[in-house]
């Protein structure tokens, strides 16, 4: 279910004006013409609701909206949907859980974020969730965000739960702990990247795959990149890995997923590049600087 490159989509909005954080409604129409390419240009499956869908920012209407549309696209696709469930306290993250529409694949879960917990804490937050969870869950591992490190230790306990299918591996780099849990993991727990800048090693590693928002921009060239190291061609991989590597920096020279939907607007596939407060668009330098890089 988790193997290869899942696409978190970004949210498109209509155009209203220019005033920073100013957008219109959800752009359905946009969303599910981008969600159709990038399956169609070899991406394995999509993330609704992630950071770089700006879930956050979204009234519960449009996330709502944002679901029922990526699900429509990969019921016709046959592709699997996650999405992205956040909060930091265990009863409403499982309220959410338990009201995730039927065709929901899997969810991503972030680490209790503010709060930081004891790592015994952590087991006890996600195990609860394992028991009552219709999906599968996704352990998202993003210690920069969240505040709170986990170990290989505790992930490999935590995969050993049925209900528990992967993790989202996001903490700046391919570590010691990484490693570690990719050397010994559960049967059936997919490690997916979720750092574009190093998805290549981590592949090399053994990861299954990943979560990557620049593959909104290059989700054929990320698709083959997951291919040829599963089929252990290290020349290719290696030559689109340096590559890639210096698209995702570009893409990510401000906050995401601001340079990602500046280059989709820029190339016609969004109506506006808006984002919502406290993001602020792009400049025009980091958008020219990422395109420059994608048409090469």
């Amino acid at each position: 279910m988790l193997k290869g490159i899942h696409v978190p989509l970004v949210t498109p909005f209509a155009p209203t004006g220019f005033a920073p954080g100013v957008t219109g409604e959800v752009a359905a129409d946009v969303l599910g013409k981008l969600a159709r390419r990038v399956l169609d240009e070899g991406a394995s499956g999509l993330v609704a609701l992630g950071t770089t869908g700006e879930a956050a920012a979204l009234s519960p209407d449009e996330r709502a909206q944002v679901v029922e549309v990526c699900a429509e696209v990969c019921r016709e696709r046959g592709a699997p949907l996650t999405v992205g469930v956040t909060g930091n306290d265990t009863r409403s993250v499982l309220g959410a859980l338990e009201a995730l529409p039927p065709d929901v694949t899997a969810a991503l879960v972030t680490v209790p974020y503010f709060l930081r917990p004891s790592e015994r804490g952590v087991i006890a937050h996600f195990e609860a969730l394992a028991d009552g969870t219709p999906v599968p869950l996704v352990i998202y591992h993003i210690p920069y965000r969240t505040g709170q490190a986990v170990s290989a230790a505790t992930l490999r306990h935590l995969g050993a739960h049925p209900m528990i299918a992967g993790v989202k591996y996001a903490t700046g780099g391919v570590d010691q702990e990484a490693l570690d849990l990719l050397g010994d993991r559960p049967d059936g727990f997919d490690v997916l990247g979720g750092d574009d800048a190093v998805i290549s090693p981590l592949l090399a590693a053994g990861a299954s795959g990943g979560i990557l928002a620049s593959a909104n921009l290059a989700p054929r060239d990320f698709a083959d990149l997951a291919a040829a190291w599963d089929a252990g061609d290290v020349t290719r991989a290696r030559a689109l890995g340096h590559r890639l590597t210096r698209l995702s920096a570009a893409l990510f020279a401000e906050p995401n997923p601001t340079v990602i939907k500046g280059v989709l607007h820029a190339r016609g596939v969004i109506p506006s590049a808006g984002v919502r407060l406290p993001l602020l668009p792009a400049s025009e330098a980091s958008v020219a600087a990422a395109e420059a890089l994608l048409d090469r």
